[in-house]
């Protein structure tokens, strides 16, 4: 996708859907703060170019061009959620952000001003946002495939235009290429080999098995969907076979987070802080929204501990299908969104109703609820 497209996409294909509802954030709050909370990470909009044009330069930790980039990569490699702020030389109603221009670079304070609001613009972000690292990359990543226009312009209009030396090398666009993984790699496959076989054993000797609310759900559409135990990323069909052939009297407690009896193997959960990180770097907003929502349905609190046979069959009385609206799955979102999930995109696909109804009938008469289907 071109730059122009990628703009003209904004409205039309929901960029703003995206980013929003991010609120501007003044100053980065200092790390061990009494807040508790994770001090950001401060960069100049530009920046994430040169982290990303970094990637694809072989010479990138020797080049005085990449220094700041190469401390913005180990920073994310250390925290890949890292709070990021984006902090840019504005003035006016937002000189509360402002970054001053010791870090521009040589091209000069217009050249400098120009490219971080190419980058805020394309994005649909204020001055002063911050967002986790991962979730700011994912969606760099999604429509900014060349920074031709943007970093460098083809010929010099005048001697302040004259653009970045590495604009021209092809560098950001290899790095474009590897994707965000380069930056941020995924985690190790025998790393969940081992957690699905450690969270098994202990969900196996439970008395009460904690779930996430809203996966009581997913697991319907899994079971409609055919799939069995040995599924590599979640433990909810495992779940379901101790639950519907050896014990439906299996106590369930209903909890907040990617709880790790249940989410431990799966790829998009981050171990450190117990999340879900899919949804381009933002899952864990959609997954409480949905946790509520299911609450909601069923007059729930988290915390809830109940037999699983009889959590069934009040979910199954109370949400008959996902493709209510408003409805704990289908969202109406535009696209991308931190709202949008593959969920949510089945209903384009036209299957998440099929796939759950079709658990559900299933599931009902393996529990002996099928007069209420």
């Amino acid at each position: 996708m071109k730059r122009r497209d990628f703009l003209k996409c904004a409205g039309a294909c929901g960029t703003c859907g995206l980013v929003c509802a991010t609120a501007p954030a003044a100053a980065a709050p200092a790390a061990g703060s009494a807040s508790g909370r994770p001090a950001a990470l401060t960069v100049r909009p530009y920046q994430l170019l040169c982290t990303i044009c970094s990637l694809g330069a072989d010479d990138a930790a020797s080049s005085p061009h990449y220094a700041k980039a190469m401390k913005i990569r180990d920073a994310i490699r250390k925290k890949p959620d890292v709070p990021v702020t984006l902090s840019c030389q504005v003035g006016a109603i937002y000189s509360f952000q402002d970054s001053g221009t010791s870090e521009d670079t040589p091209e000069g304070e217009e050249y400098n001003r120009k490219r971080d609001f190419e980058v805020l613009e394309i994005l649909s972000l204020p001055p002063g946002s911050t967002l986790p690292a991962r979730a700011l990359f994912e969606l760099l990543m999604k429509g900014l495939p060349s920074v031709s226009g943007i970093c460098g312009y083809g010929k010099a209009t005048g001697e302040a235009w004259k653009g970045c030396p590495m604009a021209e090398t092809g560098h950001y666009e290899n790095g474009y290429c590897k994707g965000v993984k380069a930056l941020i790699p995924p985690r190790d496959e025998k790393q969940m080999a081992r957690d699905k076989a450690e969270s098994l054993k202990a969900m196996y000797s439970a008395d009460v098995v904690p779930v996430r609310a809203h996966i009581v759900v997913c697991a319907v559409c899994q079971y409609g969907e055919g799939l069995r135990p040995g599924y590599k990323e979640d433990n909810l069909p495992e779940l379901l076979d101790v639950i519907l052939n050896k014990n439906p009297d299996q106590k369930i407690k209903l909890v907040s987070d990617a709880d790790w009896m249940i989410c431990a193997p799966c790829p998009g959960r981050n171990p450190e802080l117990g999340c879900c990180i899919h949804v381009m770097g933002s899952g864990e907003l959609d997954s409480q929204k949905r946790d509520l929502d299911l609450l909601q349905k069923l007059g729930l609190r988290f915390g809830a501990v109940m037999k699983a046979r009889d959590l069934y069959k009040l979910v199954f009385e109370r949400v008959t299908t996902t493709h209510g609206i408003p409805d704990i799955c289908i969202k109406q979102n535009t696209m991308p969104s931190v709202w949008w999930d593959e969920c949510c995109g089945h209903l384009f696909n036209g299957n998440p109703r099929a796939l759950y109804e079709k658990g559900r009938r299933a599931m009902m008469k393996k529990l002996g609820l099928a007069g209420n289907a």
